[in-house]
């Protein structure tokens, strides 16, 4: 719609809001009038009218098999339009129009914005399976009846009011007309239903539904009487009501088609399972993260006993082990640490590798400095944890044995994902400039603990592979190719 107004109209900024504020809502003008709606907007020059958005109800059958939207038609050609946009009023003359052997009786509604009129809506009623109207079908006409003249009057939609369409409730879900004290005159069976859920045990009609909304909900004091005025339809306002097990959803809209406001029309929905599974997810969800919570404070209880274990140690070769195994386990703890606090199973890895790589340095026999650069991006936990621990091998490995005591010097990661590579892979470099591999060395073969560790977790587990190389100039290059999933 922004691209046909700004190519075709003279409408600002602020008119082309007004009509995406309209858009936002008419599908309850279409439903209620079980008819099409097509906006058509004046061209600059005048001599035309440019098609700018179309609606199709939910209630009936279509007009329009075509899309509409983006046609132009010249002035003259739809008397009913030139009439609504001139004259400032709605058009219902003329005799109903055939369009491939189906009748179709078309009306115009100006679009009015601060005693502007914008464009035209024309209201285009599928009249082949027209009927005896009930009650309900009565009350859905009135009620498109007096929205279509607070439209010609420009007094809706509501300014400020963003109506989100996919989760407000519409007519079909449940539908009650209260008159100006707020008194149901009209009940659809779904509206009845829904109240019955909340605890009603009689008929709606001839109730205050302001009154018997605020005695089905379970709240007393001074929160009754703000929703007894929100039931009664005093102003446009969106909220739900909890009572007797149910949850409903309602939408006040007051109606005041000639500027005198003649009553409200409250749509409504049970919503009632639906808030349970989202409260049965939160609570899954709390409890998967107080899981990881748990595990990281069990794994920091480990790596302290651990610590106390390493500190009692006479021999300085099982007192350096056991350091490496704290931390091989608090690589871990990170990343439930971060699990905890997530929404999901997935980790944002880029903090966790700046946490292992701090964590790691603090063993540094002389003045290395580590840094990291790219980004990791976001990772499965699945991932993340055994990457967490290669990680720390990897940095652990290069401090220990790449740097004598006070030596100067600096270990670099590098990961690359998105831009340069597929999102599907991660690659990974570890660089430094120490001393370089001894000759002979096979990364395959040979190498410590923590290097089997790396091997096994990197082509075992992660699926992918594993390489020490000699640097550029000097030090070592160690390579890791790892499959991981898209982020979504």
């Amino acid at each position: 719609m922004n691209d046909l107004v700004r190519q075709h109209t003279a409408l600002s900024d602020s008119d082309l809001e007004w009509l995406h504020l309209l858009v936002s809502e008419w599908q309850l003008l279409s439903d209620l009038s079980f008819a099409d709606l097509v906006l058509w907007v004046p061209t600059l020059d005048g001599t035309r009218y440019v098609s700018v958005a179309q609606m199709r109800p939910n209630t009936g059958p279509t007009s329009y098999q075509d899309d509409m939207v983006g046609h132009l038609v010249p002035r003259g050609r739809r008397p009913l339009l030139d009439a609504a946009l001139d004259e400032g009023r709605i058009v219902r003359e003329g005799d109903p129009e055939w369009r491939e052997e189906v009748p179709v009786r078309v009306e115009s509604i100006p679009v009015r914005r601060e005693g502007r009129v914008l464009g035209v809506i024309a209201r285009n009623t599928n009249l082949l399976t027209v009927r005896t109207p009930s009650r309900l079908e009565l009350t859905y006409l009135q009620s498109a009846s007096d929205l279509a003249q607070m439209i010609a009057a420009g007094t809706f939609p509501f300014p400020g009011e963003q109506v989100d369409m996919d989760s407000s409730p519409r007519a079909g879900d449940g539908l009650v007309r209260l008159d100006a004290e707020g008194i149901v005159q009209y009940a659809s069976p779904n509206a009845l239903s829904a109240y019955h859920r909340l605890g009603l045990a009689a008929d709606l009609v001839g109730q205050h539904l302001g009154q018997i909304t605020a005695e089905l909900a379970p709240s007393r004091g001074p929160v009754d009487e703000a929703l007894v005025k929100l039931a009664s339809g005093y102003a446009p306002r969106e909220f739900e009501v909890e009572g007797n097990g149910g949850v409903i959803q309602l939408r006040a809209i007051p109606l005041s088609p000639k500027g005198t406001r003649i009553g409200s029309l409250v749509l409504l929905r049970d919503v009632t399972e639906l808030r349970r599974r989202e409260r049965e997810l939160i609570t899954k969800d709390a409890t998967i993260r107080e899981i990881h919570h748990r595990v990281k404070n069990n794994l920091q209880t480990v790596a302290a006993l651990l610590r106390l274990q390493a500190r009692r140690m006479d021999s300085d070769r099982g007192r350096e082990a056991l350091n490496e195994a704290v931390r091989r386990v608090g690589s871990i703890a990170i990343v439930h640490e971060t699990l905890s606090q997530n929404l999901d199973e997935r980790v944002q890895f880029d903090e966790i590798a700046d946490r292992v790589i701090a964590m790691v340095a603090e063993i540094s026999p002389g003045k290395v400095t580590c840094r990291r650069n790219g980004r990791f991006g976001i990772l499965d936990a699945e991932v993340a944890t055994p990457l967490s621990m290669v990680l720390t091998e990897i940095l652990q490995n290069a401090l220990e044995h790449a740097f004598t005591q006070g030596e100067q010097g600096t270990v670099e990661v590098n990961a690359v994902r998105g831009e340069a590579r597929s999102d599907a892979r991660l690659l990974i470099t570890v660089q430094d400039d120490g001393c370089g591999l001894p000759e002979g060395f096979d990364p395959q073969r040979a190498g410590n603990l923590g290097l089997q560790i790396v091997r096994t977790l990197v082509e075992g587990e992660l699926g992918g592979s594993f390489d020490m190389l000699p640097g550029a100039e000097r030090g070592t290059k160690v390579v890791l190719d790892i499959p991981v999933q898209p982020q979504k």
